[in-house]
């Protein structure tokens, strides 16, 4: 399976100043909300804790949905950012970058870059973008590529030929 192989090598352990954060992009995948799920679940299963962010409300309610439902044999427990059940939950989702805690993995779910993203990507190992096969995604996840190329950070394309 071609999803976030690497998450399983490495440890769970926080970045610090003198670590780069990894920025992979998932390219090429037919439903970018499903295919989210699939690389959260690969994360948890490599002991990950992981922040989903994207400021689309809609967007993150359908992916609180498929996350529920996306696989019979799977359970990813997860819940919002303001949940009372936050500290001891792995997988949180945010609206607000602002609130979205330190985390080994940032998954972002949303179309434009994220506020204040030189600070916000450095408390996290490894920021992830899923990227579908619309034409609209691939022109704004380009523009996020560029920015964060730009800004100093070496982001990588993955293309998804398959199993998505």
């Amino acid at each position: 399976m071609p999803v976030g192989d690497a998450l399983v090598a490495e440890p769970a352990v926080a970045p610090d100043s003198e670590r780069r954060t990894r920025i992979d992009f998932y390219t090429g995948v037919s439903h970018r909300v499903h295919y989210a799920c699939r690389v959260i679940r690969k994360a948890r299963a490599a002991g990950n804790r992981a922040v989903v962010y994207t400021r689309d409300a809609e967007r993150l309610l359908q992916f609180d949905s498929v996350l529920w439902t996306f696989s019979a044999l799977d359970f990813v427990p997860h819940v919002y950012v303001d949940s009372p059940l936050a500290l001891n939950t792995p997988v949180l989702l945010a609206l607000d970058s602002d609130t979205a805690p330190d985390s080994d993995v940032l998954l972002t779910l949303d179309d434009d870059v994220p506020p204040r993203f030189e600070k916000l990507f450095t408390r996290y190992r490894r920021v992830i973008e899923v990227v579908s096969r619309d034409e609209n995604d691939r022109k704004c996840a380009r523009v996020r590529f560029k920015t964060y190329r730009d800004n100093g950070f070496e982001p990588s394309a993955i293309e998804i030929t398959h199993g998505d």
